[in-house]
């Protein structure tokens, strides 16, 4: 389990109604690491936000962290 992985489950489930729908599946390329997030369909907007803002923060964040572990990882939200 990566830390990647697990800071976005842990804000991905901070973040809705229904935690137990979170699911965070990561996806090895050559050069760089596709975090999938899906969440229950009632909760996407929330994990997305009012124009993208949330969905936004959250790439910050994760951009952040890969920075600092000196990886390259990029988030997809899953419908």
């Amino acid at each position: 389990m990566s830390e990647l992985k697990d800071l976005i489950e842990y804000i991905g489930k901070s973040l809705v109604d229904m935690p137990e729908e979170v699911l965070v599946n990561e996806v090895f390329g050559e050069q760089t690491t596709v975090i999938e997030l899906k969440v229950d369909k009632s909760d996407l907007g929330k994990v997305i936000g009012k124009q993208g803002r949330t969905a936004r923060a959250l790439r910050t964040i994760l951009n952040a962290a890969s920075t600092k572990l000196k990886k390259r990882s990029v988030l997809e939200i899953i419908e």
